[in-house]
């Protein structure tokens, strides 16, 4: 099986140690689908120089979190690309972009990591074994805080405001499921490389959160 992908298109804005963005620059929808893609392979790159010799197993906290999280990672991209495409509000816009360019480039990483584990990108284990009581936290298949089917649909046919408060809406609760699994694999996993890009990814969600929550109370939305 090959590493979760969105085929969409969207603008770079990578995330700082700190969890914080920098501005992101909209040179339109082809220099957008470049930065997916470069930080795609940024994130490949990156998970190169992880250590070889202490490699997690199969049924470890760190190749479920890689495995889980590249899905949870692969609907925050396609999320962030609609936002960026259908998004009315020019910060709406901006935050779809950042949040799609930083997790296409976690994603990599995480994929990364688990070939150099010599591990499949995809296991046999249910959604979230590897956290300790994740599977109740696991609902019709989806992982904290992702969409169904028809809220993704839903998200899809919206326009104008009605589109960026829902777009908001489900982020923000998309973001809180990912802090959870993050803190799931800080608090098993000993591997310093892995606990430090989940830190950063923390931080970066955190940070996220933030700019999410204030931009749909200015847009008069609600959770």
């Amino acid at each position: 099986m090959t590493a979760p992908t969105v085929d969409t298109d969207l603008d770079e804005a990578p995330a700082t140690d700190d969890g914080g963005r920098r501005p992101a620059h909209r040179y339109g929808l082809l220099a957008v689908t470049v930065a997916v893609v470069v930080g795609l392979l940024l994130g490949y790159a990156g998970g190169l120089l992880t250590p070889t010799f202490t490699r997690p197993g199969e049924n470890s906290p760190e190749a479920g979190f890689a495995r889980d999280m590249s899905t949870h990672h692969a609907q925050a991209v396609g999320m962030g690309l609609m936002a960026f495409q259908q998004g009315q509000d020019a910060e709406v816009r901006q935050i779809g972009g950042d949040i799609a360019t930083g997790q296409q480039g976690e994603i990599g990483t995480m994929q990364t990591w688990l070939r150099s584990w010599k591990l499949d990108p995809t296991g046999d284990r249910p959604p979230m074994a590897w956290m300790p009581d994740g599977a109740q936290s696991v609902r019709n298949g989806l992982m904290p805080g992702m969409a169904t089917p028809e809220e993704l649909a839903k998200l899809r046919a919206a326009r104008g405001r009605a589109f960026d408060v829902l777009f908001l809406q489900m982020m923000i609760r998309h973001h809180l499921g990912g802090v959870h699994m993050i803190d799931g694999v800080l608090d098993q996993s000993h591997d310093d490389e892995v606990r430090s890009v989940a830190q950063v990814m923390k931080n970066t969600q955190q940070t996220d959160l933030t700019n999410l929550q204030a931009a749909l109370k200015r847009l008069g939305g609600t959770l």
